[in-house]
This record gives C-alpha cells, sequence and structure tokens, in this order.
C-alpha cells in the first residue's frame, strides 16, 4: 500500500480530533468532534473551514496560455477579464469529461485549479499539448483553504479588509498577515465564500488566525459532500466521469456560446463535433437530474432506479440525508423521457423501492455574493 500524502495541515486536522480516511491519496478530515451534519448546518448559518489543499494548483505562463487553453477546454478563456475566473471543463475526443477545473486570469499567467484525484492525468494532458511559448508551473508547495458561509466575508475581512469588495468569481492577490495569498470569492457550497492559496510555509499559522474567529469551524470532507450536492454540484468521478458528456451532464451553462456552432470560436476543443451536436439534436439518451426522497431513508450512490412498471430507467451516483432540506436529497441518471420535473421514480435500496421525484436543482438557494 503506498503511503498517504499529507496537506500542510495535517497535523491541525490531529490536534482539532479530527476523524482522518484515505481520499484521492492523502490523509484527510472526514469529521470533527461537532459531526457532519452540525458541521454542514454550521456552513450554512456562520462560517465553515475546509483544508482542500490536496487538489492541484497550477500556473499557465505565456500570452498565448489563453488561446493554448482553449484548444482543451469548450469554455471561453480568451476573453476572460483579469481579476476574474471561470468553471471549465477538460473533454475527451468521444465528448466525455476528463475533470472540472477552475481557471483564474491574472493577466501575465493563468491560474488552475484541478481536482486531486485527476492531478496527475491533468497535468500529463496539458504538457502533451503544450506549445512552446507557454509554460507549465506545478504549485507543489501551497496549501489552499475553502471559507465558506454566510459570515465568512466577516471573518475574513478582519484580516483582509479589501475582500468585502469582490464579488463572486472574482480572483485577486491580497495580502494576509503579510503573506501574498491568491484570493477567490467562490467555493463548492453554494454559499458565499472563499478560497485562498497561500504558501505552504504559512498556511498553519493564517489557518490558526481564522479559526480564532467566533464564526468559524472546521468541517470534514463528510459536511463538504452534503453541502456541495444540495447546492447541485457535481463530484467529478461520481456524477461526472469520462463516459459523460456536458450535454448528459446538464451542464449546458459551462459551454460559452462563443464556442458553441454558431459562436465566434466555434469547437476547437476535443469531442467538439460531438458535442456540438448533442446540443443541436438533443439526441442524449439519458440526463442527469435532481432527485428529492419521499419518504425519511438516504437514497445513496450506487441505487438503481426504476420506473413504475419495475424496468431500471437509472442510477444514482450522489445521495444524502439533506440536512438542509429536510429530506433526502440525490443525483444521478435517468432515461430521458424521465427527467421532466415531478416524475416519480423508485430508488431500490436493501430490496426495497423507496420513491422519489425528479426535482429542480439546486435543492436549496445558492447565495453567493454578487454585489
Amino acid at each position: 500500500m503506498t503511503q498517504l500524502l499529507k496537506t500542510p495541515l495535517y497535523d491541525l486536522h490531529l490536534e482539532a480530533g479530527a476523524k482522518m480516511v484515505p481520499f484521492a491519496g492523502f490523509d484527510m478530515p472526514v469529521q470533527y468532534p461537532l459531526g457532519v451534519k452540525k458541521e454542514h448546518l454550521h456552513t450554512r448559518e456562520a462560517a465553515g473551514l475546509f483544508d482542500v489543499s490536496h487538489m492541484g494548483q497550477l500556473k499557465l505562463h505565456g500570452e498565448n496560455a489563453a488561446q493554448f487553453l482553449e484548444t482543451l477546454v469548450p469554455v471561453d478563456i480568451m476573453d476572460l477579464p483579469t481579476g476574474k475566473q471561470r468553471y471549465a471543463l477538460f473533454t475527451n475526443e468521444q465528448g466525455g469529461l476528463e475533470d472540472d477545473l477552475m481557471v483564474s486570469q491574472f493577466g501575465d499567467h493563468l491560474f488552475v485549479v484541478v481536482n486531486a484525484a485527476c492531478k496527475t492525468q491533468d497535468i500529463a494532458h496539458l504538457n502533451a499539448h503544450l506549445p512552446e511559448d507557454v509554460t507549465l508551473e506545478q504549485l507543489d508547495d501551497r496549501a489552499l483553504l475553502a471559507l465558506q458561509g454566510p459570515l465568512a466575508v466577516k471573518a475574513l475581512e478582519r484580516h483582509i479588509p479589501a475582500v468585502t469588495n469582490m464579488v463572486f468569481m472574482d480572483s485577486q492577490i491580497h495580502e494576509f498577515d503579510g503573506v501574498e495569498c491568491i484570493i477567490g470569492r467562490a467555493g463548492y457550497t453554494g454559499e458565499d465564500g472563499f478560497e485562498i492559496s497561500m504558501p505552504a510555509a504559512d498556511a498553519e499559522r493564517l489557518t490558526r488566525l481564522l479559526l480564532a474567529e467566533p464564526e468559524v469551524e472546521w468541517i470534514g470532507l463528510g459536511a463538504r459532500d452534503s453541502l456541495r450536492l444540495e447546492s447541485g454540484l457535481c463530484l467529478y468521478g461520481h456524477d461526472i466521469d469520462k463516459s459523460t458528456t456536458p450535454v448528459e451532464a446538464s451542464l449546458l451553462w459551462a459551454i460559452s456560446k462563443v464556442r458553441r456552432a454558431d459562436g465566434e470560436r466555434a469547437g476547437g476543443f476535443p469531442g467538439a463535433n460531438i458535442i456540438l451536436d448533442q446540443i443541436a439534436t438533443k439526441d442524449v439518451s439519458r440526463k442527469r437530474v435532481g432527485m428529492l426522497g419521499l419518504g425519511k431513508a438516504p437514497v445513496r450512490e450506487g441505487a438503481e432506479l426504476y420506473n413504475a412498471n419495475d424496468e431500471k430507467i437509472g442510477v444514482v451516483t450522489s445521495g444524502t440525508a439533506g440536512p438542509s432540506c429536510g429530506a433526502p436529497v440525490a443525483m444521478g441518471y435517468v432515461a430521458k423521457e424521465y427527467a421532466q420535473l415531478d416524475t416519480q421514480v423508485f430508488a431500490l435500496v436493501r430490496g426495497k423501492k423507496l420513491p422519489m421525484k425528479i426535482a429542480k436543482m439546486p435543492f436549496v438557494e445558492q447565495r453567493y455574493y454578487r454585489g
């Protein structure tokens, strides 16, 4: 068995009494003594602090960096304003999804954050296509924190007053107690919040400053998962993968207009013909949908979905108790004729068919700060 990697904040997690589990090759906190449900609710009500240092942090240097990245994603990177970030997708030649990522434009470079489990393959993918005038820098000596929740801005502005003026999807460099940090006003919970990239050497000191704020509690992977699911956000390797196209995954919003069939820079990314054809014809056999449980039992990933005639019509890819919704929530794929809102489906859980209905996502209101 290979040795698990540790984030720069590993000792702080142990100090806080975290339960540690293997995740994407790292020893990561799944929960703290507060417990998953209370951690979830605390993030919705105040401010939760997540260690996401296992994610891959990269920089692309060169004046053609944006032009280069556009050859690998169906997203408008060339017109991304300096100081802004955008959600993007690495596609493959079959139209499937290799990973999802965040891209920030800093003028002289792009700052890219990729998923931990895909980090190695993403770096190889970028390197395999890298032109001579663009260089890839791997940032292995940095930590990444996510501070999420309605009171996140209150906690952070005491240390960095300038964050008050940031809006959703801003990405800027600010000084935090004398240390330059890359700060984005975004996150993975559906709440207002920030992602803070900092040098590993300063991570423990800066993290302690945040934890000392009255609004802030440590939050583990368990609550991170239930928070993102309630907010209708995909988890790569579960809700989207190499065999899923953006159209099947209901991620049309993530394909920029300028890259679509009638756009100025149409296509030009892997699998473009397949994806643009699916957009035009709507010809897909399955769709990613949200589901609300009509009973109390949560429906977990892998549960098969059936129609009223006992015919299998799909599968659940993520499921949880839905602490903020007061009902079990799930997402998954169903045959497209069952994707209409309020359609009843049945999830097979321990031999019982539990009724669910197709529901709109997000299941809770997204509260990003747009100014």
